[in-house]
């Protein structure tokens, strides 16, 4: 079985190590820079549960065009990157093959077998390169509870958090062939891995968390822990939490009587220096990861007739906070 991880940075980087280790197929990794010299000249290494793991891939490059076509393909490139990489992907992809997007928010493929489906969403697909040239067809969607670091070309740590979750965009396969081939190859890794009957309720779970943590430390620069500690932006962060909850209600997904906000808000989201992904960018002068995180809960929220006061105010917090990144 071919398998390529397609963005083979820190989560896709933590996902690559683990398979080449598993020896269970052939692993390709995409990146690029001083990460893909590292990896081509020592391999990937992950420093996970007091090991490391990983080995050499069977190809690391930087134009996924010289690859063979695979059977999967994990997708862990943050979702303003992936129109451009769109074709690519659709290329890479077997006729019988699937994609499996490794992605933190809300999804391109989200409408996917929904009732009166509308197609890609416009804000993160904006010229339906995605839907076009991947398929939703084609996906088998994810939520990953993973937090890593490159902390070196070609060395990635992990937190100590490490569950996977799998799901069919339509939930009638979701007991199907692929699905299953997907949850058996990671949970042979060891990665705590399992299937969902229903992935849109569970990528809401998780952005009811992430959303928040990652917008609030991005603009602090403060760590999961310090947001959670002030009671200032902890005020915040339950603003966020709540209205995020009240778009996915409104959807079909109602957790209200499940999550408590301010327990999700005010709990300690990790230990003393843990850095969500957003905040790495940032520090790293990356660009941000902002649409699929709050953008298109905001666009919902609109359609939907729900107020979200503060979503309202960071986001263009956030797009400022992105604008001066990309100037350098």
């Amino acid at each position: 079985m071919k398998v390529c991880i397609f963005g083979a940075g820190a989560l896709g980087g933590h996902l690559a190590a683990q398979l080449i280790a598993s020896k269970q197929a052939e692993i390709s990794l995409v990146t690029r820079g001083a990460h893909l010299a590292a990896i081509r000249e020592r391999g990937i290494t992950l420093k996970v549960g007091g090991r490391d793991v990983g080995g050499m891939a069977a190809a690391a490059t930087d134009d996924p065009a010289t690859l063979p076509p695979q059977d999967i393909v994990f997708v862990a490139l943050k979702a303003q990157t992936l129109p451009v990489a769109a074709a690519a992907i659709g290329k890479l992809i077997k006729p019988d093959g699937c994609a499996v997007f490794l992605l933190n928010g809300i999804p391109w493929w989200f409408n996917h077998t929904l009732p009166g489906n509308k197609g890609t969403l416009p804000l993160l697909d904006p010229d339906g390169g995605l839907w076009r040239e991947v398929g939703a067809a084609r996906v088998v969607g994810s939520v990953v509870y993973s937090p890593n670091e490159v902390v070196a070309p070609g060395m990635i740590v992990n937190s100590n958090q490490n569950r996977w979750v799998f799901g069919e965009p339509d939930l009638s396969l979701s007991s199907g062939a692929r699905l299953k081939t997907i949850i058996d190859l990671v949970r042979a890794t060891g990665i705590e891995t399992e299937a969902s009957a229903d992935i849109r309720r569970e990528l809401f779970k998780k952005l009811a968390n992430n959303a928040s943590n990652n917008t609030l430390c991005s603009l602090t620069r403060l760590d999961s822990a310090e947001v959670a500690n002030d009671e200032g932006l902890a005020g915040l962060s339950m603003g966020i939490i709540g209205e995020t909850l009240a778009v996915a209600a409104k959807l079909g997904w109602d957790m209200t009587a499940e999550l408590n906000v301010r327990q999700i808000a005010t709990r300690s989201r990790g230990k003393p220096g843990a850095k969500p992904s957003t905040l790495q960018d940032v520090l790293a002068g990356k660009s941000l990861e902002i649409d699929a995180l709050l953008g298109q809960t905001q666009v919902f929220a609109r359609e939907l007739g729900i107020a979200t006061p503060v979503i309202d105010v960071c986001v263009p917090l956030l797009q400022g906070l992105d604008a001066s990144l990309r100037k350098g």
